[in-house]
């Protein structure tokens, strides 16, 4: 073996070492710059090399060219789900229905780890290398990510031993700590692009991307936990499985303990309830498994779950605070959103929460909420801040009913709420109040829609504050001498923002209508219409007959989208816009069985349960979409269900939906699935 041979073995083993040090144990022996230097010289010998470059070198972790699309494979063992409990004395019923099942006085001893709120994996390795690592899928298969995985620098590219088994693999949850969900989403503040909601969706839609490079970014990380087919690996119980694992290179948490009887475990979870949220990472629960194997054997499944393991689920954390003003503020459509301030601020599931939306005028007076009160408030789903109750008998008198102000906070027009509406609303006509029209250009200007970069809400409110900006036709009247009048704004800064309204021009008609804040019409809504209809004018003269053929679009909706375009100021700005270039067609979509199949997934078929309140998708549009993919809307899951799409406040169809195995997507997933907006 050569000298650049012989180095470059030497780097890698050096190179891993470091990195096992820093991402598995915490305890690095040198600074990042030294590692990087190790780095930077394996690089140069591998490029004046490439003789020398090996699968599992680790220059290879930043990634390859993107794929095409995600490949099914089969898992070796299905990766089942585990069955829930809520409070202790379900989980006492748990113990003693495995009591029955085993030796009159046999010892149990339990394993009791942290339920990671991330995406469940498994990873194999054949003879020592990584050879493939995928989701979960329904259980049976799932989709293959090994060009993400390579990214994660948890992931051992090789096992940690010289006689590694032919095959080895392990199970896990992948996660996104908090720290790199803060950083994301101040990258994304600072693009104007809306901020991710919480490090799981993160971390599942991060899985899903096709290029690894932007995996890679998001800086994803693994806890193994489990494992699956193995050969010649003489284990026999799941503390063994956690040692080996650790042995051969895998991060392991460090919380797992061992309790040898069902109390010692209810005490246990009960001190991880609130220190849960000292973690750098989120938890949703705890695991707690039988440790022996033997035992497990003799335990066995059911058609659902193993009889072994149980998760205990934390319950919605709340906390009482006063709330101490309700802030109104206006939306694209007009619409006033009341907003509760809280003082004091409380801490929720590992957050300050200093405010929540009360939604609108009837759910105020629903649940009765006034200013001044103390009220109960939680995170649903541990994510959005809501106010549960009023504390009424805490109430002195002082409190006040809130009054929606009879004039737009933002241009001073008369507010209106229509009989039987929930909604109070500004009057002013479209593009004449500040606050309708900046909401506008954020929907406007979104990646889900026109995607312009760099024109985000700060520089929207600049836009608008300044007078350049008064509507969205306006966006295509900017120049570099109109941007740089701004504060604060560079040549490069100028000059991306004209680049990026350029290219917004040719982003299609689907894209478009998602973007001008058609009333009843979101994304799926609006690439329902521009397939319907292919070009702007035959969607803007369409009667309500015509409009009300279209699947999805009942009598109210077909009304609301006839009046927008019978508007003087829509049609004036629809002139403007075609006037400026924009493409206002869209290619017809072949939605034939084989054509359904977009970025290697196909609907065809597959029977899809929506539950939950959607941000993008309305029920019966979100359900028409599924329909025009070939899939099967329903309306209760149950074991042909093949994916539940599953929104905020998502119930016992989520529940039972776990309970069965189905996939659950979120609507980032569901996106990616269907191969919208790559």
């Amino acid at each position: 073996m050569n000298a650049a041979a012989l180095r470059a073995n030497e780097l890698r083993k050096l190179i891993a070492y470091h990195n096992h040090l820093y991402y598995t144990d915490a305890a690095p022996e040198i600074s990042d710059r030294d590692f990087d230097h190790l780095l930077q010289e394996l690089r140069r010998i591998e490029s004046d090399h490439p003789e020398l470059a090996t699968p599992d070198s680790p220059t290879q972790r930043v990634g390859g060219a993107p794929i095409d699309g995600f490949q099914t494979v089969p898992h070796r063992i299905p990766m089942l789900s585990i069955d829930n409990t809520y409070n202790a004395d379900e989980l006492r019923d748990w113990d003693r229905s495995l009591r029955k099942l085993l030796t009159p006085g046999e010892r149990i001893d339990y394993a009791v780890e942290l339920k990671i709120d991330g995406v469940a994996m498994s990873i194999t390795y054949v003879n020592g290398l990584l050879s493939v690592g995928a989701t979960r899928g329904d259980g049976e298969q799932g989709d293959d990510v090994t060009h993400n995985l390579r990214t994660m620098p948890d992931v051992p590219l090789q096992l940690k031993t010289d006689q590694p088994p032919h095959l080895f693999e392990v199970r896990g949850e992948v996660y996104l700590t908090r720290a790199d969900l803060i950083r994301i989403n101040r990258l994304r503040s600072e693009r104007g692009e809306k901020p991710y909601e919480n490090c799981r969706n993160l971390t599942a839609g991060s899985l899903k991307l096709l290029d690894p490079k932007q995996s890679a970014e998001r800086r994803l990380r693994l806890f193994t936990y489990a494992l699956g087919v193995v050969e010649d690996v003489p284990i026999v119980s799941h503390r063994d499985s956690l040692a080996l694992m650790a042995k051969l290179g895998f991060p392991v948490n460090p919380h797992t303990e061992y309790r040898d009887s069902i109390e010692g475990v209810i005490e246990h979870i009960a001190t991880w309830n609130t220190r849960r949220h000292d973690l750098p990472y989120d938890t949703d629960g705890m695991v707690i498994k039988v440790d022996s194997f033997a035992q497990r054997e003799q335990l066995g499944t059911t058609s659902k779950f193993p009889r072994w393991a149980r998760a205990y689920k934390f319950a919605a954390e709340q906390a009482v605070t006063k709330l101490v003003r309700v802030e109104v503020q206006v939306g694209r459509t007009g619409k006033l959103t009341p907003v509760a301030h809280f003082d004091p601020p409380v801490r929720l599931a590992g957050t300050t929460v200093s405010r929540a939306t009360l939604h609108n005028a009837e759910e105020m007076t629903r649940k009765d909420i006034r200013v001044g009160d103390t009220v109960v408030v939680e995170k649903a789903g541990e994510i959005i801040p809501q106010v549960v109750r009023v504390e009424t008998a805490a109430r002195t008198g002082a409190e006040q009913i809130f009054d929606f102000p009879l004039a737009c906070p933002i241009c001073g027009a008369p507010t209106r709420r229509d009989a039987g509406s929930p909604f109070v609303v500004c009057t002013a006509p479209r593009g004449q109040c500040g606050g309708q029209v900046k909401r506008q250009l954020r929907q406007f200007a979104r990646r889900e829609a026109m995607d312009i970069e760099g024109l985000g809400e700060k520089l929207i409110d600049q836009l608008v504050d300044t007078g350049l900006v008064q509507s969205i036709t306006d966006i295509y009247q900017l120049d570099r001498s109109k941007l740089l009048s701004l504060e604060r704004m560079g040549e490069k800064s100028a000059q991306n923002i004209l680049e990026g309204v350029t290219q917004s021009k040719d982003r299609g008609l689907t894209r478009l209508l998602a973007g001008i804040s058609i009333p009843h019409v979101a994304e799926s809504m609006a690439d329902i219409l521009a397939q319907e209809f292919l070009t702007m004018d035959a969607l803007a003269t369409a009667d309500e007959t015509r409009l009300g053929q279209v699947e999805g679009v009942g009598p109210e909706r077909a009304k609301a989208i006839r009046e927008y375009f019978q508007s003087e100021a829509i049609v004036n700005m629809i002139a403007d816009l075609k006037e400026a270039g924009l493409r206002m067609t869209e290619e017809k979509r072949d939605t034939s069985a084989n054509a359904a199949a977009v970025g290697g997934v196909s609907l065809q078929g597959k029977t899809i349960v929506v539950t939950g309140s959607l941000q993008r998708y309305e029920r019966n549009t979100i359900e028409s979409l599924i329909k025009s993919l070939g899939g099967k809307p329903s309306g209760s899951v149950s074991k042909k269900t093949d994916y539940l799409v599953a929104g905020e406040k998502a119930g016992s169809k989520l529940d039972k939906a776990r309970e069965l195995g189905v996939t659950v997507l979120t609507e980032d997933e569901f996106d990616q699935l269907i191969g919208k907006h790559p």
